[in-house]
């Protein structure tokens, strides 16, 4: 059956309207965010198997184009799509940190836990900041793997000078 033709008050995009997003199950959220389905299955049904494939959204939202593509009804568009959101919502989190400044240690930990939230390797990053602790760049120096990482301080001191910074977060 089509979600069209389910009653008002159980369709997921009806129901987030009326009751918020945190009414939703992942299921839910997953189907408004998939707009359709395919063929003998609605978005619902297709983001259930979705999440019965992947077994987490976070698995889901780690997985590669080739992975995602896996699944009937999926392909590089809707990877494309999810990734954009995902990109989105960092650099709206991103936002308030450039605007507030990074002034703790825990304001740092907030904003680097948002940059790598999905990330599956490691990186050696350096946030350059000035005089009032707001981020000026962020700049992913180098990239390892889950286990090691390779550093070359040079490469950040040449940045650090280059861009006049007065505070550096390593």
């Amino acid at each position: 059956m089509r979600i069209t033709e389910w009653p008002e008050e159980q369709r997921p995009r009806e129901r987030l309207l009326r009751a918020g997003a945190t009414a939703l199950s992942d299921t839910e959220l997953l189907a408004i965010f998939l707009r359709v389905g395919v063929a003998g299955k609605s978005a619902v049904a297709l983001a259930r198997d979705m999440l019965e494939h992947f077994g987490s959204l976070h698995r889901l939202l780690h997985a590669s184009s080739s992975e995602f593509g896996r699944l009937h009804g999926l392909g590089p568009a809707k990877y494309a799509q999810l990734q954009a959101a995902i990109e989105l919502t960092r650099r709206a989190v991103g936002e308030e940190f450039q605007r507030t400044g990074l002034c703790s240690p825990d304001a740092v930990r907030h904003y680097l836990r948002n940059q790598f939230a999905l990330q599956a390797h490691e990186s050696f990053v350096v946030l350059f900041l000035d005089v009032k602790n707001r981020l000026i760049r962020f700049s992913e120096m180098f990239r390892g793997t889950l286990t090691q990482l390779s550093e070359y301080q040079l490469r950040f001191y040449t940045l650090a000078t280059r861009e006049a910074i007065t505070q550096l977060c390593i």
